[in-house]
């Protein structure tokens, strides 16, 4: 499915801008300059809060020797805040007018995920998604209104498309009242069904009439999701060392997997952004296989975090766990966010065999790593930062044989 052609911005939408109340109408793909909005950043950094109360969750979870349960409850929690995002990310990009009625739906939005948030700890410990769906249900029905108002401001095949999607997120949301009203058992199952019933939403609502998301835009906006995911993977595991230090005598233990987990991180940021994805994101296939798989890459860069949480309450002996499992808290989603990145990003800009092994292949000896016993976080980041400087060399010398090849006429 190809992009469709849209209109460039003209003086029209320039003289309305100081209006407001504006008609909801579709930016251009071809915009210059587009950049994200302070408001998209306030979004964000909210979104964030919901992260680390399930990042805490998890900890607990995991710590107390729940992996199995906590790394389930973790999954659904984790995929409303991040469809939520990505939801309100897609629109935006195609849609911020930047008028009242949309800077109030949008605030609408994370009023929504502070509740949502507020309500992970009771469906960790007493699986109760109360507070969690009312929450999700508060986004979701913002952003119909925002589809509605799209409807509103628009004809024909982009008018439909606008109606589908806020039909299909109102559906969505009733269907998952079954968390709530069904029995325990049953959940995982009404889980599984709605996640795939919410992602045919877009591929139905723009099979028709694709909308003019941005894609420098839609990449700097994973990008700077990313950024805040990492970020507060940094922060949980510097406080989670400073209580280790606080309570405990055990520098020794601490200080590898304090070093380990920052060289892990400041190389999954530079692995990320390696690679200028959005030349890659072309057409809605592409996309919406790029925008999807970037559940993953936030839930394994925030669980990174968890799992160094994890790993330094087993060192100072306030996990009930063994060091492997500890170990493995960290290396796994370090692995898993290689792969992912590697899928997503990577394999599309690497040239020759050697360049697309590098992140699997670094995959593979992160979780060798995990039985190095408590050295395993420091080897895992030791490994990561080896994997950076490899991806480096190799991108050099493809670089330097590239520009040291004759030039060419050109044939007539």
């Amino acid at each position: 499915m190809m992009p469709s052609s849209t209109p460039a911005p003209d003086s029209s939408r320039a003289h309305e801008s100081h209006r407001p109340l504006r008609r909801l109408t579709a930016r251009g793909r071809g915009e210059a300059h587009r950049t994200a909005t302070p408001l998209e950043l306030l979004f964000d950094l909210c979104f964030v809060v919901a992260v680390a109360q399930a990042g805490i969750q998890l900890v607990h979870a995991v710590a107390e020797g729940h992996a199995g349960e906590g790394i389930l409850d973790y999954a659904m929690v984790f995929f409303a805040i991040w469809w939520a995002w990505m939801n309100f990310t897609w629109f935006a990009s195609a849609y911020d007018n930047d008028d009242v009625l949309y800077r109030a739906a949008t605030l609408i939005q994370i009023a929504g995920v502070l509740v949502l948030a507020a309500g992970i700890s009771r469906a960790f410990e007493d699986h109760e998604f109360l507070a969690v769906w009312l929450g999700y249900a508060i986004m979701r029905v913002a952003l119909a209104a925002q589809w509605l108002r799209a409807a509103l401001s628009s004809e024909g095949a982009e008018r439909t498309t606008a109606l589908r999607y806020a039909g299909g997120v109102l559906l969505c949301q009733i269907g998952w009242l079954g968390l709530v009203v069904l029995p325990e058992g049953a959940r995982p199952w009404v889980f599984l069904v709605m996640v795939v019933v919410e992602m045919c939403v877009p591929p139905y609502a723009e099979k028709d009439r694709p909308t003019s998301w941005h894609p420098r835009h839609i990449a700097e906006r994973y990008g700077l999701f990313t950024i805040i995911v990492l970020g507060e993977t940094i922060a949980a595991a510097t406080i989670a060392v400073k209580t280790g230090i606080d309570e405990s005598d055990e520098l020794g233990e601490l200080l590898p997997i304090a070093t380990g987990g920052l060289l892990i991180i400041f190389a999954a940021w530079w692995i990320y952004f390696a690679v200028p994805i959005h030349g890659h994101l072309r057409s809605n296939r592409q996309a919406f296989l790029w925008g999807y798989g970037h559940y993953l890459v936030f839930a394994s860069a925030a669980a990174i975090g968890a799992g160094l949480e994890v790993a330094v309450e087993q060192a100072i002996g306030k996990a009930h766990i063994s060091t492997l499992a500890a170990s493995a808290a960290v290396t796994l989603p370090t692995a898993l966010y290689l792969l992912t990145v590697w899928a997503l990003h990577s394999r599309h800009y690497k040239i020759g065999i050697a360049q697309q092994l590098v992140l699997p292949t670094a995959a593979l000896l992160v979780i060798c790593c995990t039985f190095l016993g408590g050295w395993a976080v420091l080897a895992a980041g030791l490994v990561s930062t080896l994997t950076v400087a490899v991806g480096v060399t190799l991108t050099a010398r493809t670089t330097g044989h590239e520009d040291r090849q004759p030039v060419r006429a050109p044939v007539a």
